[in-house]
């Protein structure tokens, strides 16, 4: 047994502990945002999600568990517990483990690194022994860095501008939640970097996936994939779509063109989704980004849609027999974010901030609480003085 009370300590945004009953109460409330459907589906799909434990991974494999009843694998990379907690990830596929047992789905989760030849080759093993071939495959990892099984050499990806240094302002907290809002340069990035930052967060493993499932024969009839992407506001654009991350964004795009005339042969498509902003981890990372989150939130309030919200209209496109493409031909989910009047409501509240006007124009609470829950922290409901069992096993795979 290893209960004791966890606490919120770490720095920055970067906390060093997890606590497991708000990780669960976590998975909990973005499963109440989802309906069931009407009538149960003909025949489950079976769904590959690559980064399941977080993030819009998390919230794609819970809409599909409830709302499309797929079945299938659920891949991410998670460190149990020991000196410290489990990272969140462990607890939240815990967590949504529970909800596909009690939607009847046989879907199990698989904690290894998905870059790995080895782990497609195991995952593979499992899906057509099990069932045969997929319908879908969801890619959605943001990882730093990657090791090529096939060269030995590890990318790592940066954060940075291309081109020319960047100044912005960026959100941070202090331990005791004032919000503290400084002025971050940052230099270019080289094209070592930037090549780098490809290879990590860019379209080449997903199409080794891809590959894979072809050569073994379980490509089903009409199968589809999707990537995640981002293109995000004119007010990031410098540090997110016109730099690094977005060079990387661009070769997924790319990649999914080129599957496209790969996937033919079976009648299937791939897509990259272009999602509206969340508050995640690879978010807190990003400079300015959670400044622009929380303005963003301050201009629609309660009308900021959830990744599960978001996730189950992606759901709803690739079931569809005509998604709703742009000229593209990529899923647009961040329509209601890239709409004129928001992003001029939201430029005008970063024209006009300072130091001490931060707190009226931004909701600063919520992204602090938001970022907060990403380890199981600041969730309604959980009692955070009481001892918990933080060492947990992975849901059994068989």
């Amino acid at each position: 047994m290893s209960e004791r009370v966890v606490s919120p300590t770490g720095h920055g945004y970067l906390l060093l502990d997890s606590h497991p009953a708000g990780c669960f109460r976590g998975v909990e409330l973005t499963r109440a945002e989802v309906r069931a459907p009407e009538r149960p589906p003909r025949r489950r799909p079976t769904a590959l999600v690559i980064g399941s434990s977080g993030g819009y991974g998390l919230a794609i494999t819970i809409a599909g568990l409830v709302r499309y009843g797929i079945d299938g694998v659920g891949i991410s990379l998670e460190r149990p517990a020991g000196h410290r907690s489990a990272t969140a990830g462990w607890y939240r596929t815990i967590a949504t483990a529970a909800i596909a047992r009690e939607s009847g789905s046989d879907f199990s989760f698989r904690n290894a690194d998905a870059f790995a030849d080895t782990t497609k080759t195991e995952t593979l093993d499992l899906l057509a022994k099990r069932f045969g071939g997929v319908d879908y495959l969801m890619y959605s990892v943001a990882a730093p860095r990657r090791t090529d099984p096939r060269s030995g050499v590890t990318h790592r990806s940066v954060i940075k501008p291309l081109g020319a240094p960047h100044s912005t302002w960026n959100l941070e907290f202090a331990d005791d939640g004032a919000a503290l809002l400084r002025e971050t340069v940052l230099a270019p990035a080289t094209s070592a970097e930037t090549a780098a930052t490809v290879r990590v967060m860019g379209g080449e493993d997903w199409s080794r996936w891809i590959t894979a499932l072809a050569d073994r024969g379980l490509l089903r009839e009409g199968f589809r994939t999707v990537a995640l992407s981002y293109i995000g506001s004119p007010l990031t654009s410098a540090i997110y779509r016109n730099g690094t991350i977005g060079a990387a964004k661009v070769d997924l795009e790319n990649t999914a063109n080129a599957l496209n005339r790969r996937l033919a042969a079976v009648g299937g498509r791939a897509y990259t989704s272009v999602n509206g902003a969340a508050v995640s981890q690879a978010l807190t990372g990003t400079p300015g980004i959670p400044l622009y989150a929380g303005l963003l939130r301050g201009v629609l309030g309660d009308r900021f849609p959830s990744p599960v919200q978001q996730s189950v209209q992606l759901w709803d496109q690739l079931t569809a027999d005509r998604p709703d493409l742009d000229e593209c031909g990529r899923i647009r989910l961040d329509r209601w974010e890239l709409s004129a009047p928001v992003q001029a409501a939201v430029t005008d509240r970063w024209r006009s901030l300072t130091p001490e006007t931060v707190t009226e124009l931004a909701d600063l609470r919520w992204f602090r609480g938001q970022s907060r829950a990403l380890y199981g922290f600041d969730v309604p409901g959980v009692r955070y003085d009481t001892p918990v069992e933080t060492d947990l096993p992975w849901p059994n795979p068989s």
